[in-house]
């Protein structure tokens, strides 16, 4: 397995760590000016050998204290959410499965502390490195393009869960400890420029070993996701476009087991798994931790109906176990619970799949449905299907195609199907035949308790 940066320059203790340590407590973003277990940051940022720590800190895979996403609750609770996954256990993770959740849900606040904990640590590495006279002028371009794609991705994934949210750039607490909710299109008006920005600082070459850190074309895939939820079809359609034709990426093609591998010619970022205790968070959340094991998170009907007869999707993609005589199915995108397994899994965060579909999908809205259907089969063909017999002819029957492909091909993923429902319109008419409870409020996640109570410019959303 890749790691991102040699032994010697992994973050231990560091200011960025020890004060994001502290603010699950406090309000959004209060931080002391130094705590007492953690050095300053000039001495953080003092040179490229002792920020390089720092950035390591932000990539690692570590839920709060590094990359918030490393838990894989993105995953299951927006799964659940949508016509994916149902719930074993009786907990309040049910909560997400039956539209019941409250300020008070445990997961709830998990989500939104592990983001805001790591928008403080990205936004920490971009203070102490912009205008660091220690610093190269490369360096600091590499690095400030990389962490303004990470901090564009966890406000992409926040606005999406929440809707609006504190929109917060510094790590000055005297003016984060109390911010009001931010308009969701001030939110992707910053993600946009961010990313913006990043690309003209990124190059094509991945700055690391493997495609652990975002480089130009990471940055685009995420500049055309937002496009495409935006609307902007033709930004979508040219930023997808360029990924796939100038990239250098190539879809795996033999065999669907190896798309998550680590070094998959399919990846445009995946991060690595640097702990020693267990796999990709996905695997440890869906796999069956032993042989007679009931998994808990199945797959449920409307996902696996959704498969057609051949469809090698099923075949490597879900997993089943047999229960008292019954047929039990759940998630196998991600095999490993374990580091140690080979051949070894990485975190993946986009691939090019997902490229082709956002092609697809602007293309149809642009009335150009032949490349629609192109870019739809090329999906089908790795996937051992035939051409899809969408009428060529019709934008909606393109458009159901494109969207039924992704159902398929991104379950499970990022949260993209319970995000595809509802950018879409489709959320109350697809889960209202599903499932029971869903209401036009549970499209978004009520704010938690705990931070409303710490920060009282806040508002919580409608329903709640």
């Amino acid at each position: 397995m890749k790691k991102i940066f040699s032994n010697t320059n992994k973050i231990t203790t560091c200011l960025l760590l020890a004060a994001v340590s502290l603010a699950s407590c406090k309000k959004l973003i209060t931080i002391p000016a130094n705590p007492p277990t953690a050095i300053t940051q000039q001495e953080q940022f003092a040179d490229s050998t002792t920020t390089i720590q720092a950035v390591a800190g932000v990539y690692a895979y570590n839920a709060g204290n590094g990359f918030a996403y490393s838990d894989g609750m993105v995953t299951t609770t927006t799964g659940l959410s949508s016509d994916e996954l149902s719930y074993a256990q009786t907990n309040d993770t049910q909560q997400f499965y039956n539209y019941t959740l409250t300020p008070f849900t445990a997961n709830i606040g998990t989500l939104w502390t592990n983001a805001y904990q790591s928008i403080y640590q990205t936004n920490a590495v971009l203070s102490g490195v912009t205008n660091n006279s220690g610093l190269s002028t490369g360096f600091q371009k590499q690095i400030i393009g990389e962490m303004e794609v990470v901090r564009s991705l966890y406000y992409f994934n926040l606005v999406n869960l929440y809707g609006d949210v504190p929109l917060v750039t510094s790590t000055d607490y005297n003016t984060t400890a109390y911010i009001p909710r931010t308009p969701v299109a001030t939110v992707y008006h910053q993600i946009i420029a961010d990313l913006g920005d990043a690309r003209k600082k990124l190059t094509a070459a991945y700055p690391s070993a493997g495609r652990a850190r975002p480089n130009l074309y990471a940055a685009t895939a995420l500049l055309a996701k937002v496009n495409l939820y935006q609307g902007n079809w033709q930004n979508a359609y040219n930023e997808a476009d360029s990924v796939i034709r100038l990239g250098g990426y190539i879809l795996v093609q033999t065999g669907l087991t190896k798309v998550f591998l680590d070094g998959s010619t399919e990846a445009i970022w995946q991060l690595p798994i640097t702990q020693s205790y267990s796999g990709v968070a996905d695997a440890q959340r869906f796999v069956p931790s032993y042989t007679g094991a009931t998994p808990n998170y199945q797959v449920i009907a409307p996902l696996l109906t959704a498969f057609e007869t051949g469809d090698q999707r099923l075949q490597s993609w879900i997993g089943s176990t047999v229960i008292s005589g019954k047929t039990i199915y759940y998630p196998y995108k991600y095999k490993n619970t374990s580091p140690s397994t080979t051949p070894t899994e990485d975190q993946m965060v986009f691939r090019l799949a997902e490229m082709y579909l956002i092609r697809a999908e602007a293309a149809a809205q642009l009335n150009n449905l032949t490349q629609a259907l192109t870019d739809v089969n090329t999906i089908r063909a790795r996937a051992g299907l035939a051409a899809s017999t969408a009428n060529p002819t019709s934008q909606t029957a393109v458009l159901n195609a494109v969207m039924h492909e992704r159902q398929v091909e991104l379950f499970c993923e990022w949260g993209n199907r319970w995000f595809d429902l509802k950018r879409t319109g489709a959320a109350a008419a697809v889960l209202g035949t599903a499932k029971t409870g869903f209401t036009a409020n549970a499209a978004l996640y009520p704010l938690p308790q705990a931070q409303i109570q710490l920060d009282n410019l806040l508002t919580q959303n409608p329903g709640y």
